[in-house]
């Protein structure tokens, strides 16, 4: 079982043609995205030229892969017509404006008209302040939060990454359009399983680019561009976005501790997963990261599963050789199994996201 819910398993595997891809070169990945879903991303591409929008709340145990999947989402389908709101991004950013008077001033101006809750507007600010990854915001302030972003952006279908993600925010997920007073168009939830084996090697070896924030991984999820540093004796990726030149991607500190100052979050957001579960009335997306080895040939292509990657400089030629090596994890229930690439999971969002939206 796929961390803990058993999940369909979504079939990406073509029987009629036998072609291979690189996933992780975009120009291909590009390609394989239109050989697989090509009928599904015109029909959404035409839906977004007429206007048409979505709030989809991503939910998953932390590091199911929430933000690459919405990512590569807007990579296929155009990142004018769709964003990605991080709930986690968006209280960094604001904590960084409150950095400037300016920043300060503006964000007030914005409380003082938007903010219902039981807090003052100084209040507020204190929350701010003394947060912390282990205390929550009030969930009303939240809310506004998500308010703010969503005026800053033109009319886009969004992705809310990380809103349920206490149980008592729930209820506030049930209303939330209602709530900001935003809009009155189609959505939907998307679950995301995955073992926790999965996410303990996720985290150990993930890191993001300064620029664009998109996670990759140096075990399991490297770019076309590999360095190594020689003082350091350290290898490192270079992010391959067209706009971020080559920026060096970063690890954040704690991360090789893996899952287990995670346990009582990752208990949690099963939790909220399981009583989401359970709605009727909000037409649901379900997305399955791990692949059983039994079954893995009936329901995916070789190049689809997720492979592990080792790394040797070559001081002589100055350049990185990279080797890959079958990645096999337990899942939930101590069944073998293997763990899809992203961008064969976000297929199974494209075609799901065209069936909830009624285009087919």
């Amino acid at each position: 079982m796929d961390g803990g819910f058993n999940f369909p398993i979504f079939r990406t595997k073509r029987e009629d043609v036998k072609k291979r891809f690189n996933l992780n070169d975009p120009a291909e990945r590009q390609e394989y995205f239109e050989f697989k879903a090509g009928r599904e991303i015109a029909k959404l591409k035409e839906y977004f030229s007429r206007g048409g929008t979505f709030v989809a709340y991503l939910l998953g145990k932390k590091n199911s892969g929430k933000g690459t999947y919405a990512k590569l989402f807007m990579e296929v389908v155009g990142a004018e017509h769709v964003g990605h709101m991080s709930i986690g991004d968006i209280i960094r950013d604001v904590e960084e404006g409150l950095s400037t008077r300016a920043g300060k001033e503006a964000f007030l101006e914005f409380v003082r008209k938007n903010y219902r809750g039981f807090h003052s507007t100084e209040e507020t600010l204190d929350f701010f302040k003394k947060r912390s990854t282990a205390v929550l915001l009030p969930s009303e302030l939240v809310v506004m939060l998500i308010k703010y972003e969503i005026s800053k952006r033109p009319r886009q279908a969004i992705f809310v990454d990380g809103f349920p993600r206490a149980m008592d925010q729930v209820t506030y997920s049930l209303y939330l359009r209602e709530l900001i007073g935003y809009r009155d168009d189609p959505d939907f939830f998307v679950f995301i399983s995955l073992p926790n084996a999965v996410i303990d090697e996720r985290i150990k070896y993930r890191v993001i680019c300064p620029i664009c924030k998109t996670p990759r991984s140096m075990r399991l999820l490297p770019t076309n561009n590999v360095g190594f540093d020689e003082a350091q004796k350290a290898f490192y990726l270079m992010c391959d976005g067209p706009s971020c030149k080559s920026a060096r991607m970063v690890s954040k500190e704690g991360d090789e501790l893996g899952v287990k100052p995670l346990e009582e979050r990752l208990a949690t957001d099963g939790k909220i997963m399981a009583q989401l579960l359970k709605l009727h009335g909000v037409p649901k997306v379900y997305l399955r990261n791990a692949v059983p080895v039994s079954r893995a040939k009936e329901y995916a292509d070789d190049y689809e599963i997720t492979p592990a990657y080792e790394y040797e400089y070559d001081a002589s030629e100055k350049r990185v050789k990279v080797t890959e090596r079958p990645w096999m994890v337990k899942d939930d229930e101590g069944e073998l199994s293997y763990s899809l690439l992203p961008p064969a999971v976000c297929l199974a969002l494209i075609k799901q996201t065209v069936a909830v939206l009624g285009l087919e």
